[in-house]
């Protein structure tokens, strides 16, 4: 019998989750559907940024016009306003309370200053004077204004406020009705149908960004076309994608009281990652452009080593290269507009809408595409701001966003002179954002300056910066140029877990699970691990599977938490739902998803699931094998006998699925 968590048979320990990269995965054989026609939806979005007597903002007007944009596109009424007087920002919600009353959907996204006083939260529009704390009410915009106009109790209404950044009044003497002035938003509770995102937790101060966005703004519009996913899960990806951005210092957080079920994009979700989705297009047209995006997003990712090998031929032979990409057109032109579309939209990566502009003049969506083009910089015009350079050069891959990919600690030691000089210049420029501290830590260590690497890690471990407690921590378990010290190891990653590290809790419920530095407590490190999960860890929810597989954890089905993990982005978990499902072990035998699952690995991991039914067919039953060679002669890679035997007669049509199949399933 084979172990489900170890097609090869070898009993793994759990994964730690600083130990490797994670890559997007999953693979949804449906078709694409469209928005719901029917609905109505309008939104308002206010950037403010120029203040006349408050310190100015860098990047609100940046925010706003890039999220209208990505909503427009995506088919609202976009009421827009940037650096609005009071006067003016209180016609524009007037207007937009006019249009929000007969819509089904209702969006308000505002970026600037805000603060709240006694539960209150307040708008700052450019031309508040405020010299006292008596006149915030006269030179502000309550809220609360903006949303008992929206009341009506049958639709969606969602309020993103990214507009906890530096309170105006810090420092100013004063009260309004006996109350003081804090930094932050106030959580706010509301009437049916309403949902509240906060940039970050109730009353904390979020970042303006060193980049072109917000964090918060970076992560809202990378997750926002996302088709098929719902607000909940939507926000999910947010949280975690600000959190990595930021080091655990800033913590998206909603209040909720939606009654129903709310969409950005409705339909189908997309049919495959946004990894396997750009390697297969990226391989079926030999693009050279996009290949270099493939490599540059995902330097880790499982097809990286293919896309390098068709770069290295096309340098050697660029003649062959061109009559290679003038073969694959007619390849192109047959996946699906919407397909496309998809894969450019979601990205939000320049060569990627060009690319679909490119080759689809006439296509239903080249006016959005030509649009949202408009919003993305250039290569030239891109940010080389030091706090951008350092974020790029030295994020960890355990923190990877969906639009920042990491760097492995290989690829920033050969690069680790220029890291270096843009963390130092972005922590100077940032003293408050122990973030940058932490990748400075990160790039000296890679350049074995480990000295300053662990008084830098300790520093901003100190700060709060979440990647330092779990790296600092992994030093003093290994030994790793310091003094080894398990136990202030666990401490740290005890600390991270409880702020909301993802990786402090997998590797505190490794520690636990494993009992070789500290007393063993399964119960524990089960808890920790549901912990990590439910936040939308895909490392935790695969160890969860491990787990039950084994009998150590009751509480929950081997199978459920694989396909969970593969959701989440942990292709391993296909390969190990298919066994169980192949075996009928702890659930029913069932051949066809056992194959259906094979088939997701086969586009989604590092080929472990060729590899799996070529060179260990008869581990596998005829059934599931039948199965599998079913699917592939339908989508047209195989044309031999439905015999139920794997080997070598499988691989090629395997390998052709892996490179183009999912594409052109419609």
């Amino acid at each position: 019998m084979r172990s489900a968590s170890d097609p090869a048979r070898r009993r793994p320990g759990l994964a730690r989750a600083a130990r490797g990269l994670i890559v997007a995965g999953i693979l949804a054989l449906v078709p694409v559907a469209g928005a719901g026609a029917a609905e109505t939806r309008v939104a308002l979005v206010i950037g403010n940024a120029d203040y006349k007597a408050f310190k100015p903002l860098k990047n609100p007007t940046n925010d706003a016009a890039d999220i209208a944009t990505a909503l427009k596109v995506m088919g609202f009424k976009v009421l827009k306003g940037n650096d609005l007087t009071r006067a003016e920002m209180l016609d524009l919600i007037k207007r937009f309370q006019a249009e929000a009353k007969s819509a089904d959907a209702a969006i308000f996204y505002y970026a600037g200053h805000g603060f709240q006083v006694d539960q209150k939260n307040y708008l700052v529009p450019v031309d508040a004077a405020i010299t006292k704390a008596e006149e915030v009410s006269g030179q502000t915009v309550d809220l609360q204004q903006l949303t008992t106009g929206l009341e009506n109790g049958r639709s969606s209404r969602l309020i993103f406020l990214d507009a906890c950044r530096n309170n105006p009044l810090r420092g100013q003497p004063g009260e309004v009705g006996g109350k003081a002035i804090q930094d932050g938003l106030a959580r706010l509770g509301s009437a049916a149908g309403f949902l509240f995102a906060y940039a970050t937790q109730p009353d904390n101060v979020a970042f303006d960004g060193g980049g072109r966005n917000s964090p918060f703004a970076q992560a809202f519009l990378s997750h926002l076309p996302a088709r098929g996913q719902d607000i909940n899960t939507m926000m999910i990806e947010v949280r975690k994608d600000v959190i990595a951005a930021t080091g655990g210092y800033q913590v998206p957080w909603e209040n909720s009281s939606l009654t129903t079920q709310f969409y950005f994009a409705p339909g189908q979700p997309a049919p495959v990652s946004p990894e396997t989705q750009l390697w297969q297009l990226a391989a079926t047209s030999r693009d050279q452009s996009l290949l270099r995006v493939y490599v540059g997003r995902y330097p880790e990712g499982a097809h990286a080593a293919e896309a390098q090998r068709i770069l290295k031929v096309a340098s050697a032979d660029p003649a062959a290269a061109s009559a290679s990409v003038a073969r694959s057109t007619s390849d192109v032109d047959t996946i699906s507009d919407d397909r496309l579309w998809d894969l450019a939209q979601r990205s939000r990566i320049r060569a990627l809408v060009e690319f679909y502009i490119d080759r689809r003049p006439d296509g239903r969506h080249v006016s959005a595409a030509r649009e949202l083009l408009q919003s993305l910089p250039s290569a030239e015009d891109a940010d080389l701001k030091p706090e951008v350079i350092c974020d790029r050069s030295a994020t960890h891959p355990r923190d990877a966003t969906a639009n920042m990919p990491g760097v492995p600690l290989a690829v920033l030691a050969e690069n680790g002179a220029a890291a270096i000089a843009a963390c130092r210049a972005a922590w100077a420029a940032n003293p408050e954002m122990p973030h940058y501290a932490a990748l400075l830590a990160r790039a000296l260590a890679a350049t074995k300056q480990t000295d300053e690497a662990v008084t830098l890690y300790r520093l901003a471990a100190e700060r709060g910066d979440l990647r330092a407690m779990v790296s600092l921590g992994l030093l003093l378990e290994t030994g790793d140029g310091v003094r080894r010290d398990p136990k202030a190891a666990h401490d740290l990653y005890a600390r991270a877990a409880e702020r909301g590290s993802l990786d402090g809790a997998i590797n505190l419920a490794v520690v636990l699970m494993e009992g070789t530095t500290t007393a063993r407590d399964p119960n524990r490190a089960i808890a920790l691990l549901k912990q990590a999960s439910a936040a939308g860890s895909a490392i935790a929810t695969y160890n969860l599977g491990v787990l039950a597989e084994r009998g150590v954890h009751k509480g929950g089905g081997a199978l459920h938490y694989f396909v969970r993990a593969t959701e989440l982005g942990d292709p391993r978990g296909f390969l190990s739902a298919a066994i169980l499902l192949d075996e009928g072990r702890t659930v029913s035998k069932n051949p066809a998803d056992a194959a259906e699952m094979l088939l997701r690995g086969a586009a989604s991991d590092t080929g472990e699931v060729i590899e799996q039914v070529v060179r260990r067919a008869s581990t596998w039953s005829q059934d599931t094998l039948r199965a599998l060679q079913g699917k592939l002669q339908r989508a047209g890679y195989y044309s031999g006998p439905l015999d139920g035997r794997g080997g070598p007669k499988l691989r090629q049509p395997l390998e052709q699925w892996r490179r183009t199949g999912a594409l052109y399933l419609q």
